[in-house]
């Protein structure tokens, strides 16, 4: 019995000290930033209003559910992360938007959006949200660049 007994005690001491390691190696780092300058000139021709639309359903606050998959890049609405915890997570009421502008930009042949003016609606249901974005502006196009 009092061999049990060590045995016992044994492994149990032997579970209490050890567990999982981490190890954390700090390097320091400097910013990288670099700045791109050009001397180009668009002409762009402001044409009349066009607009677009899209929707999605959001789970949790980050989670998109259904919507769009073609979005306009290079254009940044604001929230780096669409979490109101300030984790880093995607932003899918900016990926309305973009969805939104791309639709508008592609039905009218544009090259670009100008002016554009947002209206976001949100059905907010505690866990569930329901984003309708609505995207009104000019058309533009490109006639020269120098």
């Amino acid at each position: 019995m009092k061999k049990i007994w060590t045995l016992a005690a044994v492994a149990t001491l032997i579970a209490t000290t050890s567990g999982c390691v981490s190890y954390n190696v700090s390097q320091p780092t400097a910013a990288l930033s670099g700045d791109v300058k050009t001397d180009l000139k668009a002409d762009v021709k402001v044409g009349e209003t066009i607009s677009g639309e899209s929707s999605t359903n959001i789970l949790f606050g980050w989670l998109a559910l259904g919507g769009d998959s073609q979005f306009a890049d290079g254009v940044t609405y604001g929230a780096a992360g669409g979490s109101s915890m300030g984790l880093p997570l995607p932003d899918p009421v900016s990926n309305a938007k973009a969805a939104a502008a791309y639709k508008a930009v592609k039905s009218s042949g544009a090259d670009l959006l100008v002016a554009p003016r947002y209206e976001v609606t949100v059905n907010d249901y505690f866990i569930f949200k329901q984003v309708n974005v609505k995207v009104t502006g000019n058309k533009g196009s490109i006639k020269s660049i120098r």
